[in-house]
């Protein structure tokens, strides 16, 4: 039973540094935000290669590689483009 509490205790202690893992790109609603489509072209023409594009909390993000084909994990403001926060 202790076990339990113990268990579920961490869960919970590690719950807001979780929901801290993404950075916040937009206020904006989703209606105002560019489509996927434009967000693609307009990340390619950065220089990026787009392995995984996906929607993570209020922000674009993409897998893929850099001009310099490094790896590359970016998270876009989906009004603006503007980049927000870079990662491994």
């Amino acid at each position: 039973m202790k076990l339990k509490l113990i268990v579920a205790l961490a869960i919970l202690s590690l719950s807001p540094a979780l929901a801290l893992a993404s950075p916040s790109c937009t206020k904006e609603p989703k209606s105002k935000w560019m489509p996927e489509a434009a967000m693609k072209a307009k990340i390619e023409a950065m220089g990026y290669t787009i392995k995984t594009f996906e929607i993570t909390g209020n922000c674009y993000e993409i897998y893929g590689r850099d001009k310099n084909g490094e790896r590359a994990e970016v998270y876009f403001n989906p009004v603006s483009g503007e980049i927000v926060q870079k990662g491994d």
